[in-house]
């Protein structure tokens, strides 16, 4: 029997009165079983790993929808995900992912992974080996590697898959990929892209004072892949993020937002080189700090795509972070807010410019006049549910199976996105990388004058070979990606 006939007759089961007569009420979509089966009727049973801080967002989203129940929370620590267990009190906790799927894994539909960057890939590939669909923050991972890897599982294990940049189901990345498609800036072959974060310490040294582990803190688990450290204060829950073995500092965290519209409008897919230049830190007036384990305070990142079906060149692609911004564009008037002030995304058409604001939001043709005076058609259907539309429209994807209904951050798209921000960490960090100069006194920083060579299948730098060890790290021993 093939499964669209089994799922049909399950459901004229539930419609005979059969299970009315059998004194049952409901009966949860697990029971019925049957792989990637649904019932309309019911709704999508939701395990959040990440219940605080931005885990907390995320599963409250989830719920507005209103067809997805939050039956399951992890966290390992107790205190940050409080208002999670609070918000939904017969919520099943754990504080071990591992043990939350293993125990609980056949009730669970879907699974929102909301932890630190260096533990997205392990528990989302986990996940999705188990089939369950899978709702990962931005980025989607710590490592070229890892992205390539859940980009390619999302198809061999038929699941839906989102990542938590929302802004991809924002109405303003539609009404640019319209403009664009109608030709009203003609032919975009640069793209600019800034942020002002860091707004965490990047590009400083190690903490050397040891400091007590909160005991609401499994600090083992937090640290998951990575290799072990003793506790330092002010790491944990947001300063994480400017340190290489967990984050993936401010590209990781704005790149997928402010990224993303490019991807959409000119259907970019993989980066063939990256340089970079890096905000430097100084120890005292004559000499720079060298902090290697650290995110620097600011970079200026050049990426080179090749042209695609909706370029007729290849696209140069600027990032800009630490308040670094591209020169403001003389269509722009003197006292006309750039993007949004501190965030933007700006595209350098043949024929003219556009803009927007973080999340793609607020679109306009520059000068900005034109923003009205153009008009195009509507082609692209929008996403409902404003705000909470790019969670809605997981959800209901879920619901509907795999291949049933499009959403706006597949990993198809997302992974990626995320690989060519990764791509520019690796610029970043051959920044640091310090290789013997050929009279064997001294050292250089290639980053000052190395264009690095991307080979795409191979996922390798050609002609840098020192910074290939940050496409895969070393997982720690214990905690390894089981592909």
């Amino acid at each position: 029997m093939t499964e669209q006939k089994t799922n049909t007759s399950r459901r004229s089961f539930i419609k005979s009165g059969s299970l009315a007569a059998a004194g049952f009420m409901i009966v949860p979509r697990y029971v019925l079983g049957g792989k990637g089966y649904t019932a309309p009727s019911d709704k999508l049973i939701v395990a959040g790993i990440g219940a605080g801080g931005k885990g907390q967002t995320d599963l409250a989203e989830v719920y507005k929808s209103g067809k997805a129940e939050i039956a399951y929370l992890c966290d390992v620590d107790d205190r940050r995900a409080a208002n999670s267990v609070k918000s939904f009190p017969k919520a099943k906790y754990y504080k071990d992912w591992r043990q939350l799927l293993d125990k609980e894994g056949k009730h669970i539909d879907g699974v929102t992974v909301s932890t630190p960057d260096h533990n997205h890939a392990i528990i989302t590939l986990a996940a999705m080996q188990m089939g369950k669909h899978v709702y990962v923050q931005k980025p989607l991972t710590h490592d070229i590697y890892e992205a390539r890897l859940l980009t390619d599982a999302a198809k061999k294990y038929k699941v839906v898959t989102q990542m938590g940049n929302q802004g991809a189901s924002n109405d303003g990345v539609r009404q640019l990929m319209e403009w664009y498609d109608a030709g009203t800036i003609g032919d975009v072959h640069t793209v600019y892209c800034w942020t002002d974060r860091p707004v965490w310490p990047q590009g400083i040294p190690w903490s050397t004072n040891k400091a007590d582990v909160p005991k609401d803190l499994d600090w083992d688990l937090w640290l998951g892949t990575a290799p072990y450290k003793d506790y330092v204060e002010k790491l944990v829950p947001f300063n994480w993020r400017g340190w290489w073995d967990y984050g993936t500092g401010a590209l990781g965290d704005m790149g997928c937002h402010l990224l993303e519209s490019a991807f959409s409008v000119l259907d970019l897919q993989y980066a063939k080189d990256v340089q970079a230049s890096v905000g430097s830190v100084f120890v005292d007036e004559f000499k720079r700090g060298y902090f290697p384990e650290s995110c620097p305070p600011s970079s200026h990142i050049t990426l080179t795509f090749p042209k695609t079906k909706k370029t007729k060149q290849d696209v140069t692609v600027h990032w800009m972070d630490g308040g670094i911004q591209p020169e403001r564009p003389e269509e722009l008037g003197p006292n006309e807010i750039f993007g949004d002030g501190g965030n933007g995304t700006l595209f350098i058409g043949t024929k003219g410019k556009m803009i927007s604001s973080t999340y793609a939001n607020n679109p306009q043709l520059l000068p900005t006049s034109r923003t009205n005076e153009v008009k195009v058609k509507q082609t692209l259907p929008r996403v409902k549910g404003s705000t909470n539309g790019h969670y809605t429209q997981w959800v209901e994807a879920c619901l509907a199976g795999y291949g049933k209904q499009q959403v706006s951050s597949p990993f198809e798209k997302a992974g990626p996105l995320t690989e060519a921000l990764l791509m520019a960490n690796l610029a970043i960090r051959g920044y640091d990388v310090r290789k013997p100069t050929a009279d064997g006194r001294g050292f250089t920083y290639p980053g000052r004058s190395v264009k690095l060579l991307w080979d795409n299948n191979a996922m390798r730098i050609t002609n840098f070979d020192e910074v290939n060890q940050f496409v895969k790290r070393e997982y720690r021993q214990g905690w390894a990606l089981k592909a």
